[in-house]
């Protein structure tokens, strides 16, 4: 019974939906089912399991802070198992397809970083692109901006009175 309440009360606060609520094809379905192991990964710290999940080609990942330069990166485990601790939740994740072997992501993503002596609150929005490589879907693509408003303005109603 509390099996089935926690699964419950998992899906209440992890609802998925198809940007424009269109009838989910196949590889937008196998994308949120990807999507829901990768992140389940990162939480456990199963590093194996997101490297398996990441493009063989490497991955895109930026921030909102200039850093589209960076070149792709090939994802290690050794490169994982450097990154702090954190537990993330994600919120509303839509997934588009774009075309037949990419699909794009984006979700809400809130959580805790830090050791436990020295934790910080994350939040953040997130796009990602999925494509297919060799039979599986894989993240190819990562960018992260801030969802905290801070240093981007806010839109108020005197934006849109006339001066």
């Amino acid at each position: 019974m509390k099996k089935l309440f926690f699964t419950a009360l998992l899906l209440m606060f992890s609802s998925a939906s198809f940007a424009d609520h269109h009838i989910a094809s196949s590889s937008e379905a196998e994308v949120m089912k990807a999507l829901f192991a990768y992140m389940d990964a990162r939480n456990t710290r199963d590093f194996e399991k997101v490297v398996e999940m990441s493009s063989k080609a490497g991955t895109l990942d930026t921030n909102s802070d200039g850093s589209f330069h960076k070149p792709p990166a090939k994802q290690t485990v050794e490169s994982w198992e450097k990154t702090g601790p954190a537990l993330t939740q994600y919120f509303y994740p839509e997934v588009t397809a774009i075309a037949d072997d990419v699909v794009h992501v984006r979700f809400y993503s809130e959580g805790m970083v830090g050791p436990e002596d020295n934790r910080s609150d994350y939040r953040t929005r997130v796009t990602m692109n999925w494509v297919k490589e060799n039979g599986s879907w894989v993240l190819r693509t990562a960018h992260y901006s801030p969802a905290s408003y801070g240093g981007v303005h806010q839109t108020q109603a005197a934006d849109f009175e006339e001066k």
